[in-house]
């Protein structure tokens, strides 16, 4: 089989697989957004109860690496509680649960880079914490903060290529299956590394346009 029929034959599986890495990413960081909100707001908060558990979350998902937490999920929570995880269900979640930790950074550091007179002059209004946080705070650090969203899907992009060892068939999947196949390691190989430099060069260039038009 030449290149352009190894190619053309190749394309549809590998596009429905860089689909499946598109879905997954955007679905875990939407609702890994809500989670790192959350946290993050809890994180540089008081709470004597809630903010040891975010601190501890946080630490437990970047102490260890994203693919313990898929076999941990997919493999291990299945073996003592007789349950069955879908793959993709388990992707998005372990996906989610991933990301939510460093948005919950995102968000944290974004806040606090607030100046405190922001919250000061809000709360001395008459506005309470909760008001003050989602009405005055929080739409100042989002400026800051969206460049580094951007960047964490675009890692998360990436990051799905780990998933194929719970068995979900996005780009790298659909790669080693094409391969497996054609025994055309390197013609493959460099397909998907095409075509994920495609994507992640496009979200990298509307990033940077973001960041321009918030600077303005």
């Amino acid at each position: 089989m030449d290149t352009f029929k190894l190619l053309s034959a190749s394309l549809p599986s590998l596009m429905q697989g860089i689909s499946v890495t598109i879905k997954i990413a955007a679905i875990s960081l939407i609702a890994a957004t809500f989670i790192g909100l959350v946290v993050g707001i809890i994180n540089i908060g008081h709470n004597k109860i809630l903010k040891p558990i975010a601190v501890f979350y946080i630490s437990l998902i970047r102490g260890t690496p994203i693919i313990v937490q898929a076999f941990f999920l997919y493999f291990g929570i299945p073996s003592i509680a007789n349950i069955k995880i879908q793959a993709f269900t388990a992707g998005i979640i372990v996906m989610t649960l991933n990301a939510g930790a460093y948005m919950a950074e995102i968000f944290r550091g974004g806040i606090q880079a607030v100046d405190k007179g922001q919250m000061e002059a809000a709360r001395s209004l008459g506005l309470p914490y909760n008001k003050a946080m989602i009405k005055v705070v929080l739409p100042q650090a989002v400026r800051k903060m969206i460049p580094a969203i951007i960047n964490q899907f675009i890692i998360s992009i990436k990051d799905t290529s780990i998933l194929t060892v719970i068995g979900i068939r996005e780009l790298t999947q659909s790669g080693e299956i094409i391969i497996a196949a054609t025994y055309k390691a390197f013609t493959i190989w460099s397909v998907v590394a095409v075509m994920y430099f495609i994507l992640i060069t496009i979200l990298s260039v509307i990033s940077k346009k973001v960041e321009r038009c918030l600077n303005v």
